[in-house]
């Protein structure tokens, strides 16, 4: 897989949308908003034995390909939104 984010990854599995990145709507951040999240990979495999079974990427695609074959789940979300 080549795509690297969410909306590129979508432009390659539904390219009539595309760019979905134009899509994509910025807000001001809440208050309290977290600015980062660090995680220490190498910190967790150490102290607690976790050894991640997929990578990132790969994760990215099935939970994008998830909301593309179920959008009968997500649709009345954005309803209620409205």
């Amino acid at each position: 897989m080549h795509a690297t984010n969410s909306c590129a990854l979508m432009d390659e599995l539904r390219p009539d949308g595309a760019p979905h990145k134009k899509q994509t709507q910025f807000v001001k951040d809440r208050p309290g908003y977290d600015r980062r999240y660090a995680i220490n990979a190498i910190k967790m495999k150490q102290e607690m034995s976790f050894i991640a079974k997929s990578n990132f990427r790969e994760k990215l695609h099935e939970t994008v390909f998830w909301f593309m074959n179920n959008e009968t789940w997500w649709q009345p979300l954005l309803r209620k939104q409205a």
